[in-house]
């Protein structure tokens, strides 16, 4: 949830909300530029008359007419460092011949105008000094300045190997103590020692120092640091590495348009900010990492271990390179090597930590809005969506239900029954989830009202005994402004203090405020502001004002700050200054949240929901997008931003269905709900008024018309009816750090038609999903990887030899999805939340592929208990198919027996060569009404075989 203040949930995003309705609110011509005129397109430039985008071999070479540039030297290789970047604390000015060669630059005039005038030359960097391939010390060699600071003469480099496919990059300043991320807030996980290196590591020493990382089985050079530029001083530091490829994914938090990088000098900042998503600048989470896919379909990530702000630009073909300018702290590369993309993310992911296993019921469908107003108002949609037969499971609480915005506390005007509400939902068999944001006021007045209103209130004093508020440089409690007025914002960092201070408002909302919650939403935390860094100002000092700021968004009034809607850069920290932790913020708090909520309930997983994060977050909390639009554009972005976040680590992510900000349309929210039905995490979330003043209309299932409520639930309930093929997605998330969400182009990375296909997806490996995401889109262009692929509906086949695109009719009712052969896919009868549904029986859907066989799995636990998998308590079941006449049921592990007694009551079968005969299960003939022709769908119906046993289905097939 975005910031909100008296006027609405976010400043600068009021104006975006106007101008979509009037375009009648002055905003800078950059920005109104940026917002109204944005779109999907590649932005790549085209040559003059020809209209297609400039080449590889154009990009970064002389114009053809004569020119005073200096032609690159051959040991560069043709990638280039720019060595005047912008820099936002100087007002911008065109680079200049004058000032580069002042800075012992190379001027030069490429034909690409994206590409930088002024580079560095190869003299610029480090030499290599003494040392071997694991410890080595070097030189500074050329400008010994630079932003007005000294540059650091001697760097000390460690290369560590970790395991067979990973290594560390390691440089830190000799004699120096930079900032470091604790331990205490990511320990990197380190496999068993290496016993087959798949790399190779140089040091190229000549004409700058670099390390060079081969990967043995193709020659590829997966990371190469020897291009020069490379600069440590105490508030800049600077590094460029070569790519085998430009195929780069990753890197965030940002409103991506494609999941395929543009690389065609593209600069994205990472530093956690308030904004919500609707351009490209910097947004709430900050995540250094990338993958790169090389050739033969092999992958690498690359994480930088650093919290500073930072910003990344990318070069393009045909020599893509990578340059990171961070404001601080060290260079500590983790470097990854995967024989194909699920690989690579999977060392990646147990390196940070694996993602928590979410409690079966968030994989329902959820519903909030901001802006109830009233418990009335909330019961109203609540009720009607029961009444409609939609399946959800979790009624959310937006920060209406809080007396004046203050955390854990109800408002005994309008929310004074909410405790008898959440009882009610519970009885239905549903959750229940309120926000709470980072934020605690202290204004005296209202914070008297808040005491009077709530019996016991004291959080603000209790914060002050037990010292657990962020401080300003001055060393007392930094004070700025969110909801309840004048705040402060508690030290998350400091897990010990802050965990039990947490623990204690939380136990008070459940036992004396009496709201028994199921999870808990974190909010406005990475941290925003509604003030520039605090209600008195900052300090005019280098933390707040460094020397070399990158291309955050600035604001509008503070231009260059780095507070701004955040705190004062020398706030002080139990990890650091709040300069060198403020992209930890929000992790910090999602580590205090999940602790409190473990020790208030030993035996049950937290449900945890952030906004703003950090590589390892996901072993705490879960993610959402954030305040997104409702625009068209929107969708496509979701998918994109899904996408990436998987690669981040975070399986359960979504982002609010029909969108937060501004009217929806009754087309767009159509097909967002068909979209949703595959979001990982499911949730309609809009805002509805503020202050009096209504935003925007409902959107829930049941907010149009009876057509639009029953073409949403025919799509709520096919969710439903796959939840156990999702969950056990989950679990292999959780337990080998597979992804949920999939892109083609991680199922199938050697067909280079994937690549860039951002506009369909996988949920695992057996569902291809294809969404019309445009207004008035009736057919939709899929493109279907090499294999046998079976629609839903009615069973047709589409067969790929070598990957094709296929037109498919989308009338408005109607999203296309299927499965993929070889894959048997679980699934559940629907029933209006997954409490009851768990009760119901049970399905198989089985897609052959071209030998006529398949194969799959189904997980099982309890849905919430803390370490099912580890202490053995679920059942594990692996179905597999050959031949096209003989299935196999067998239950690999029995640590857990579900209520209800369930069987698969129904088997189905796409793409057998004929219609089965004698058919016996377990070695019992069966009667041959127990076999239907649905479609093109060969059904085994009515034959109830329990699920905790082992079955045999065996039939011949009539040709």
């Amino acid at each position: 949830m975005a910031t909100k203040n008296n006027w609405g949930r976010h400043t600068f995003f009021m104006c975006v909300l106007f101008l979509m309705a009037a375009a009648a609110i002055a905003m800078s011509a950059i920005v109104l530029h940026r917002m109204l005129n944005d779109d999907d397109s590649d932005d790549s430039p085209t040559s003059a008359g020809t209209g297609r985008p400039v080449s590889g071999a154009e990009v970064g070479n002389p114009p053809t007419t004569p020119t005073r540039s200096t032609p690159l030297p051959d040991s560069r290789q043709g990638a280039v460092v720019d060595c005047l970047p912008r820099n936002l604390r100087e007002p911008r000015q065109d680079v200049t011949r004058g000032e580069c060669e002042r800075r012992q630059c190379i001027w030069r005039i490429a034909a690409n105008s994206r590409a930088p005038k002024c580079v560095f030359p190869d003299t610029v960097g480090y030499k290599f000094q003494t040392g071997n391939t694991n410890h080595l010390k070097i030189s500074r060699t050329g400008p010994e300045e630079v932003y007005g600071m000294r540059v650091h003469p001697e760097v000390d480099v460690t290369v560590e190997d970790y395991g067979d496919n990973a290594l560390r990059i390691y440089f830190r300043p000799s004699n120096t103590q930079p900032f470091e991320i604790p331990e205490e807030a990511l320990k990197i996980n380190r496999p068993a020692p290496a016993t087959d290196k798949q790399y190779r590591v140089e040091v190229v020493k000549t004409p700058t120092f670099g390390i060079k990382v081969t990967r043995n089985s193709t020659g590829s050079v997966v990371f190469d640091s020897s291009l020069p530029g490379l600069t440590f001083s105490d508030q800049f530091l600077q590094i460029s590495t070569r790519l085998p490829t430009d195929n780069v994914y990753g890197f965030g938090e940002h409103n991506h348009r494609r999941y395929r990088h543009d690389m065609n000098w593209k600069t994205w900042t990472i530093f956690t900010r308030d904004m919500a998503p609707v351009d490209e600048w910097n947004l709430y989470g900050a995540h250094p990492v990338y993958m790169n896919l090389e050739k033969k379909g092999k992958a690498n990530m690359v994480f930088l271990k650093n919290s500073n702000a930072m910003e990344v630009t990318l070069q393009p073909s045909p020599y893509p390179a990578i340059t990171y300018r961070t404001i601080g702290g060290v260079l500590d590369f983790y470097v990854f090597l995967g024989e194909n993309p699920n690989h690579a993310l999977q060392q990646y992911i147990h390196a940070i930590g694996h993602p928590a296993m979410p409690p079966y019921w968030t994989l329902g469908f959820h519903l909030l809005r901001w802006g109830y107003e009233t418990l009335d108002r909330m019961k109203i949609i609540h009720e009607r969506n029961v009444n409609a037969g939609i399946p959800f499971d979790a009624q959310w609480g937006d920060i209406d239900y809080m007396y004046k915005k203050f955390d854990y506390t109800v408002d005994k005007s309008t929310f004074k029954e909410l405790p008898e509400f959440v009882d009610q939902v519970h009885k239905e068999g549903k959750k229940f989830v309120v926000i709470v944001d980072c934020g605690i006021g202290s204004r005296g007045d209202l914070y008297s009202e808040a005491k009077n209103n709530s019996a016991g209130y004291r959080m603000y004093e209790d914060g002050l005994e037990m010292d657990v508020f962020v401080k300003n440089s001055s060393g007392q409690v930094l004070v700025g402004k969110v909801w309840p007025e004048e705040s402060v914002f508690p030290d998350f960092t400091n897990i010990e203090n802050a965990t039990k201070f947490w623990k204690k408002w939380i136990q008070y909302f459940n036992d004396t405020e009496r709201v028994h919650i199921d999870g808990l939403w974190i909010d406005m935390n990475e941290p925003a502001n509604f003030v520039q860094g605090s209600v008195t100002g900052c300090p005019d000092n280098h933390w707040n004002h460094p020397p070399f700021i990158p291309q955050i968004f600035e604001g509008d009034r503070d231009n260059g700050s780095l507070y701004y809607k955040t705190l004062c850069m020398d706030g002080v920290q139990h990890w650091g200054s709040h300069y060198d932790v403020h992209s930890l913020y929000g992790h910090s708090e999602s580590i205090v949240t999940y602790n409190a909520l473990v020790e208030l309930n030993p035996n049950k997983r937290p449900f945890v929901m952030t906004r703003s994060s950090f590589a390892g977050t996901s072993k705490y909390a879960f993610k959402w997008l954030g305040d997104n639009g409702s625009q068209w554009r929107q969708l496509h972005w979701s998918i994109v931003g899904m996408l990436e976040f998987q690669l981040f680590g975070f399986p359960l992510i979504g982002a609010d269905i029909c969108g937060f900000w501004a009217q929806a349309q009754y087309e767009m929210c159509l097909r967002w709900y068909q979209l949703g039905t595959f979001y990982p995490f499911a949730r309609s979330h809009n805002i509805y008024k503020n202050d009096g003043v209504e935003y925007a209309r409902d959107q829930d299932p049941t907010a149009w018309n009876s057509t639009f409520t029953d073409i949403v639930r025919r799509y709520i309930r096919i969710r439903y009816k796959f939840l156990p093929y999702m969950y056990s997605q989950f679990k292999e998330a959780h337990i080998e750090a597979t992804m949920v969400l999939r892109s083609l182009m991680f199922e199938f990375p050697e067909d280079e038609n994937t690549w860039s296909i951002d506009r369909q997806f996988m949920f695992g490996p057996s569902l291809l999903i294809s969404p019309a995401l445009d207004e008035g889109q009736t057919e939709v262009t899929a493109y279907f990887p090499k294999g046998r692929w079976f629609d839903y509906y009615e069973g047709e086949e589409t067969r790929s030899s070598d990957g094709r695109f296929v037109t498919i009719p989308t009338p408005l009712s109607f999203l296309p999805f299927h499965a993929r052969g070889g894959s048997i896919i679980p699934y559940q009868n629907v029933a209006n939340s997954t409490q009851y549904s768990r009760l119901n029986p049970m399905g198989l859907w089985c897609a052959l592929d071209e030998t006529y066989s398949a194969s799959g799995s189904l997980y099982v636990d309890d849905g919430e208990s803390l370490d099912s998998y580890t202490t053995g308590k679920y059942l594990e079941l692996k179905f597999e198919l050959k031949e096209g006449e003989h299935l196999t049921i067998s239950v690999v592990h029995q640590g857990y027996t579900p209520p209800g007694n369930l069987s698969f009551t129904v088997i189905e079968f796409s793409g057998l060569p004929g219609v089965p005969t004698s058919l016996s299960i377990d070695g019992r003939p069966i009667e041959a009404r127990h076999i239907q022709l649905k479609h093109k769908i060969v059904q085994l119906v009515d034959i109830n075989l329990d699920i905790t046993k082992n079955h045999t289905v065996n039939w011949m097939v009539y040709k």
